[in-house]
């Protein structure tokens, strides 16, 4: 097995806890990262030449190595990935009663660069890394013993995999192609077309959101955005909202979030239209339209660093006209899902954008990933989404 290096004083973060090493901190001049096949297992030591960690490594990726062990004597096998994966299990099945939740959330569950969507006897599956693209066959297998599901996806399309030099693909691996995934959340049925779905289809992390949104919309007309497939405002109708306006830019997000509404029996109540958000946002508020609660869970306006100013910019303008639309006291849901932007950005960028006049903004429930979503403690990267629902006054 190839041996990494760090150069001096460049072990702190990982003795931390931290499960990345970035190529400049490689002391590349006595352990050459040249010439290593990517996903190749590697060991990783101090400066002194002292064991840290066992790894798996990529040397074009700026993230050049991912911790998989820190055990001498244990390195990452078969038998330890089935291992972390029966542990991620079980701590979902402590958490819920039905199998709809995100089994695998990488780093948060010390699997690095994998993530596992469960819809029941269904898993739906996103290898981001090249270590653990060696490992597909072995991930495959262990999931069938586990779990002996009826169907496994591997949706090996996000664009991260550029980062890895990996391909990007689709494939059914284990048994018919599903042309529907269904899941249930809080007593509703959703059904999430696979090959229209995002990401790996459904958006597990916002669960407890949805359901906090209930207690705030009793009586209220909702302004659902970026709705995708309908959940937050169906979770609004089901909390007791007279009336739901949904928006997204997908037509077949809104033709599945119609879908939605109709088979949990909200059609009446419930209606999703194409358009972009923020051409919604200001001809709306041009046709003199008012909400007594404006939901806004854009998608990551900032997925890179390089791209936080713009992104910021965007955020800023979503969340200034969502609130020109609320009613006098109204209630705003905003979310963010982009790790730059944390809680205390958040906050600051809706204060800073509330409307000219308003006495300030009351927060009622800080919204955070749901538990299926674990956040690594030493890796801030793994606490991603940030959200309050708050009253404009």
């Amino acid at each position: 097995m190839t041996t990494l290096r760090l150069k001096k004083r460049e072990d702190k973060r990982l003795l931390a806890g931290h499960l990345w090493i970035f190529s400049n901190e490689i002391d590349t001049a006595i352990t050459p990262i040249k010439g290593i096949d990517a996903g190749a297992a590697v060991t990783i030591e101090n400066a002194n030449g002292k064991f840290l960690c066992h790894a798996y490594a990529n040397p074009a990726s700026l993230i050049t190595a991912r911790v998989t062990s820190r055990r001498q004597s244990r390195p990452f096998d078969e038998a330890l990935l089935h291992e972390r994966l029966a542990r991620a299990l079980a701590l979902r099945e402590c958490r819920y009663a039905e199998p709809w939740y995100r089994l695998v959330h990488g780093e948060g569950d010390f699997l690095p660069g994998l993530v596992v969507d469960r819809y029941d006897d269904v898993l739906v599956v996103q290898i981001n890394t090249a270590g653990m693209e060696v490992l597909r066959k072995a991930i495959v297998a262990a999931l069938q013993s586990l779990l002996n599901p009826k169907a496994i996806y591997l949706r090996n399309d996000a664009p991260v995999r550029e980062l890895e030099q990996l391909p990007q693909y689709r494939e059914w691996v284990l048994g018919d192609e599903v042309e529907q995934l269904r899941i249930r959340e809080n007593g509703l049925e959703f059904t999430v077309p696979a090959e229209v779905g995002q990401k790996t289809g459904w958006f597990f992390d916002h669960r407890e959101s949805r359901l906090a949104l209930r207690h705030w919309v009793k009586g209220m007309r909702v302004l659902d955005l970026y709705t995708y497939l309908g959940a937050f405002g169906l979770n609004a109708v089901a909390g007791g909202a007279r009336e739901v306006m949904a928006i997204d830019v997908s037509a077949s997000a809104v033709a599945a979030a119609n879908a939605n509404a109709q088979a949990n029996g909200f059609a009446d109540r419930f209606i999703a239209r194409e358009g972009d958000a923020v051409d919604a946002l200001r001809s709306l508020f041009e046709e003199g339209e008012r909400f007594d609660v404006v939901v806004l869970d854009p998608p990551a306006f900032i997925k890179r660093r390089k791209d936080q100013d713009a992104g910021l910019r965007h955020y800023a303008l979503n969340n200034r006209l969502a609130m020109r639309l609320l009613k006098p006291d109204g209630i705003l849901l905003s979310a963010s899902c982009s790790q730059l932007v944390d809680d205390a950005a958040l906050r600051q960028l809706i204060r800073q954008n509330a409307p000219r006049g308003s006495l300030g903004l009351q927060i009622l429930e800080p919204l955070q990933q749901a538990p299926d979503h674990p956040i690594n403690i030493a890796m801030p990267e793994s606490h991603y989404l940030s959200g309050v629902i708050a009253r404009v006054m």
